[in-house]
């Protein structure tokens, strides 16, 4: 996110093609002071909307950048930010690796569980679309708090709603589309309004 005014007009354009509920923003690494400011020009294009925007692993920064929430990976992680967080912030689960771990991120009071994310790298590490999609359906059939499916590519957000996913994140593809990342935003939406209708 070197030349923030290029991504704000990105993402701006990709918040308008389309229903979108939140963002996720992962920071690089670096000084408190210029990831708070970076979060907080991300939020002021979000926010404007009445789309929620979550940061990623940094539940310090969340109050300080007005930023709606966290986005947390695995359990350890989630129950440290519970207490500052909760009740006025978003506090999301993901990193769960296993059923077991689903479970407890709900006992948690985790507002919401994801499935399917990649690595922190972005590298992969998640599982299978088949496993994604019996893990969205177990979890929709039974428990109360919405379930995320993460969707590596355009392929896989049919089929993620299919199995009972309550929201699809489009992952860091959507950047490299060809044709931009409204595109691939506005082709979701109009998959996803065909299972809904």
């Amino acid at each position: 996110m070197d030349d923030t005014a290029a991504f704000a007009r990105d993402l701006e354009a990709a918040l308008g093609a389309g229903d979108v509920a939140a963002v996720l923003l992962r920071l690089a690494v670096a000084d408190e002071r210029p990831t708070i400011n970076r979060a907080k020009n991300v939020a002021a294009v979000v926010q404007c909307r009445d789309i929620a925007l979550l940061v990623d692993g940094r539940p310090e920064i969340v109050a300080r950048a007005g930023a709606d929430g966290a986005h947390l990976t695995g359990i350890e992680a989630l129950r440290a930010a519970l207490p500052t967080l909760k009740p006025g912030r978003i506090v999301g689960a993901g990193g769960l690796h296993s059923r077991h771990d689903a479970m407890l991120a709900g006992e948690a009071d985790a507002d919401y569980v994801m499935f399917g994310e990649p690595d922190h790298g972005g590298s992969g590490g998640g599982p299978s679309l088949e496993a994604l999609t019996e893990r969205l359906t177990w979890w929709a059939e039974l428990f109360q708090p919405p379930c995320v499916g993460y969707a590596a590519g355009k392929n896989e957000v049919r089929p993620l709603a299919e199995a009972g996913a309550d929201f699809v994140a489009l992952g860091d593809w959507i950047w490299t589309e060809r044709g931009g990342a409204d595109r691939a935003v506005a082709a979701a939406n109009d998959i996803l309004a065909t299972i809904v209708a």
